[in-house]
């Protein structure tokens, strides 16, 4: 398996173990130094520096602020240290009831083994509306 296969498979499963709610999986293949990096416009918007930073100012608060929030990739595309999902991510805000759904790209980036980086692409002011 060459190093861009075994990424691929990485991240693969990093959308496995957050769809089954097992985030320790998720943040254990993470560098300290780890960066997350969420748009501007995203109510969680910034970056995050180490697993225990992406644990508590995103993923504690996506299980607070929605239910049913889902991140379903359709294609990933692997070239070197870099993994680039496309899908679509939804959920329901608990706040107001109101729902959305939008395409997002994701860009994950290694570091010999362990993942360096992320950062997320997709339509913020879907998602703002679903908060309003």
């Amino acid at each position: 398996m060459t190093t861009v296969d075994q990424h691929s498979a990485a991240i693969k499963s990093i959308y496995a173990a957050f769809a089954h709610g097992d985030i320790p999986s998720v943040l254990g293949g993470m560098h300290p130094g780890f960066s997350w990096t969420e748009p501007e416009g995203n109510p969680y918007a910034g970056t995050y520096v180490g697993p225990d930073a992406v644990l508590e100012g995103v993923f504690m608060k996506l299980g607070t602020d929605w239910d049913g929030f889902a991140v379903v990739p359709q294609e990933y595309i692997a070239q070197a240290d870099t993994v680039v999902t496309l899908g679509e991510m939804s959920g329901t805000s608990k706040a107001t009831g109101k729902s959305f759904r939008t395409p997002f790209v994701h860009v994950w980036r290694f570091s010999a083994d362990r993942l360096q980086s992320f950062s997320a692409l997709m339509d913020t002011l879907v998602y703002q509306r679903a908060l309003q």
